[in-house]
């Protein structure tokens, strides 16, 4: 490969640094992109994945990983999403582990590095797809197209579109997979070390295969790299001329020489490597999901519900030119495009199937140039820019299985290098063509890394906190009935009820069916009293979705409030029909029967609710109170100092439980536990009164006298406490006379 080839290389406006410095300025424009995201909260699905994932848990077995989703269901659960990412997972844990519990800051620092990484890597894989394997005197690779590696390199760092994988931890599952991806076409490259097809290890290939299962570990989309290896193989290495060979075969009828070529070559047993390696990761993958695929609704992917076939793939294209326009310009971005965000297209009039047309008049166009160019330099790089475009995208695609999402940003994360290495080449090539404007070229993609900057660091912030990242997507997708459930939750979490109404309203009403924003409005409507509207939403809710647990449950707690007991009890007993391991539901029955006075019945559910989750306090102490106001004080002692084994430091627990061994005459005890719960809780007017009522039976009254003082200090609108105060007082004043 001669090196006049590349003489467009040097035309592209850059500053001309060595391997090593070009690689640490593409690192730190990474770390300078997303650096303000390091401090960020957790945000959006890191609570699934993190927050509420038990795997991450040192107390979790660590083989767990290995049989669990990467949201930690177990893989056979039908509710599976089967995204099976347990090296992923791994990293999260490791991460719980070094800063002792769940603080986001070295989950997010993580992140930033692996970017910053990747990004440095990326110049290597850049320089060999367009320079090809070359190598000096000593056996060092040779970079034959360093500025267009480094520009390359440098738009990939700063991408705005992967401000979702960096900047949202779970987005590590795409960092990691893209690591052991570029890992793998480097093992790949290294197996050819002569440059060429005859000279090559097999060792090096199969080491190449071991990292892409490992980038299959870490997110699925790491099997892609095959494909790219294969075309690296046949249109690098073996320098297979895809256009002549078709021309030869159907015109020329001269398959055997083509066919003993490769075969002489290597090529058909490397292909037959990959293919065979890849079979196999698929066939562990399929086996591993265990029930089949996932199963996912029609909010989450409108158009491949679609039945109409031909409405179907006009929507799937739609789809693939609203990525390829993020890839074009990253400036709507979103955290979640479902639910109304992108309406389906209905019909051959909607103008959107112009976007479609031109995607393809595009994709078209390069190809043909791809294919047909008389420049070999051309020829390969718009291939590999379209081979690692579109190769990593393919599980998206929804062309061999439903997907979940109708765009998300982070599955382009891999296939951004395709669209750098391609604006590389456009930029070189215009630098060449035109050299009287190279400083206005220079200016230009100055401008555009600023931009992207810019955007990165804009766009980090706004993943730093929920409450940003939500409302930032109301300008983007206003029809996104998500969105507004997203604003409306993260709203009601800090305590504006009123605001979040409003946004639930609109969720709602944007999609009438949407029973989790009906059900977050009920539970509103029913802490604020209004209860005919919260049961109707409720209602509603369990209707459209009939196995919705959380539903049936609010359901009851309102039909309870309303005194509407007999359908209260059904809806509590269809929501543990639906979710068998139901503690809050069990808790709920129990109230249910205390109001009607079936105590037995309340003691047994509020058993189950803590035979399921035994740090269930409320349930414990319900017992208790339940147990003393029945005079089963013995019972009730049981029942406090067992829930005090699983709750030592509950000081609720304790209050309840010291009354009781008040009433049993135990003051001694009664005192070490009243005096325990005080020492947690200072402030507790009431505990602070009734051990003054205990000092008071017990007869230390000057004890019982400063409590009772300390009671109405911290409550003084206390009745019954200031009655017993009153009595205390004229006992000291009888007892002050007769002492006199």
């Amino acid at each position: 490969m001669v090196s006049s080839e590349f003489h467009w290389d040097h035309q592209i406006p850059l500053p001309k640094l060595g391997p090593s410095h070009s690689r640490i300025v593409v690192g730190l424009v990474a770390l300078i992109c997303f650096i303000n995201s390091y401090d960020g909260e957790f945000v959006f699905d890191d609570s699934e994945a993190i927050v509420n994932n038990k795997d991450l848990h040192p107390s979790t077995p660590l083989n767990n990983i290995w049989k669990n989703d990467f949201w930690g269901s177990n893989l056979s659960s039908n509710s599976s999403h089967k995204s099976y990412r347990p090296l992923t997972v791994l990293t999260f844990r490791l991460n719980y582990l070094l800063a002792g519990g769940l603080h986001p800051v070295g989950f997010h620092v993580l992140n930033i590095g692996l970017h910053s990484v990747i990004s440095a890597l990326m110049m290597d894989v850049f320089a060999i797809l367009i320079g090809g394997l070359a190598y000096d005197a000593r056996g060092q690779r040779l970079n034959q197209a360093p500025q267009a590696s480094f520009l390359a390199a440098l738009f990939f760092a700063a991408h705005p579109v992967h401000t979702e994988s960096v900047a949202g931890i779970v987005g590590r599952a795409d960092l990691l997979c893209a690591l052991f991806f570029q890992l793998s076409f480097l093992a790949y490259c290294r197996g050819f070390r002569g440059g060429n097809d005859r000279n090559f290890s097999v060792l090096w290939i199969i080491f190449s295969l071991l990292l892409c299962a490992a980038a299959m570990l870490c997110k699925e989309q790491g099997i892609t790299v095959l494909g790219v290896n294969a075309a690296f193989d046949v249109l690098m290495i073996c320098k297979v001329n895809i256009y002549e060979l078709t021309h030869r075969l159907l015109l020329k009828g001269k398959p055997v020489d083509q066919a003993s070529e490769l075969v002489r070559t290597g090529l058909l047993m490397r292909l037959l490597l990959l293919l065979a390696g890849g079979s196999l990761l698929l066939y562990a993958r399929w086996r591993i999901m265990g029930t089949g695929p996932p199963a996912f609704t029609e909010v989450d992917n409108p158009a491949s519900f679609a039945e109409n076939v031909f409405l179907r793939m006009v929507n799937y294209n739609y789809y693939y030119s609203l990525n390829a326009w993020l890839l074009l310009c990253p400036w709507w971005l979103c955290f979640d495009w479902s639910m109304g965000c992108v309406p389906l297209i209905q019909s051959a009039s909607d103008w959107r199937i112009v976007a479609v047309l031109l995607l393809w008049s595009c994709l078209i166009g390069l190809t043909s140039q791809a294919l047909c160019s008389q420049d070999g330099v051309k020829r390969r790089m718009l291939t590999f820019g379209l081979v690692l475009l579109v190769i990593p995208f393919l599980p998206a695609s929804n062309l061999f299985f439903r997907v979940g999402f109708v765009v998300a940003e982070r599955v382009l994360y891999l296939s951004t290098a395709g669209y750098c290495l391609l604006l590389a080449y456009a930029l070189g090539h215009a630098c060449c063509l035109w050299r009287t404007h190279r400083k206005l070229l220079c200016v230009g993609v100055l401008a555009l890394l600023c931009v992207y900057v810019g955007r990165c660091a804009q766009r980090s912030l706004q993943w730093r906190t929920e409450q940003s990242l939500f409302t930032s997507a109301l300008s983007v997708c206003p029809l996104n009935a998500k969105v507004h459930y997203n604003v409306g939750k993260n709203l009601a979490d800090r305590g504006n009820q009123s605001a979040a109404i409003k946004y639930y309203r609109e969720a709602v009403r944007l999609h009438p069916k949407y029973v989790h924003a009906m059900n977050n409005l009920g539970n509103i409507l029913k802490e604020r009293n209004e209860l005919v509207e919260a049961e109707e939403l409720l209602s509603t809710a369990v209707h459209i979705q009939p196995d919705f647990a959380a539903a049936w449950m609010n359901l009851g707690i309102v039909q309870n409030s309303l005194g509407k007991f007999e359908a209260a009890e059904h809806s509590y007993w269809n929501a543990i029909k639906h979710r068998r391991r139901y503690p809050d539901c069990y808790y709920n029955l129990g109230r249910l029967y205390a109001d009607l006075n079936r105590h037995v019945d309340a003691l047994n559910a509020w058993r189950n609710a803590t035979m399921l989750k035994p740090e269930h306090s409320l349930a414990w102490n319900n017992m208790l109170i339940l147990l003393d106001n029945t005079g089963n004080l013995e019972q009730a002692e049981l029942i406090g100092k067992e829930a005090l084994k699983i709750l030592p430091h509950d000081p609720t627990i304790m209050f309840s439980l010291a009354n009781v061994l008040g009433k049993l005459q135990k003051y001694e005890e009664s005192e070490s536990f009243f005096l325990h719960a005080l020492k947690i809780n200072p402030n507790a007017a009431s505990c602070h009164g009734n051990l003054a009522v205990l000092y008071h039976r017990w007869g230390k009254l000057d004890l019982a006298k400063k409590h009772y003082e300390q009671a109405l200090k911290l409550d003084p609108a206390a009745a019954g406490t200031r009655e017993n105060y009153n009595m205390l007082r004229r006992k000291l004043e009888q007892k002050q006379r007769t002492n006199s």
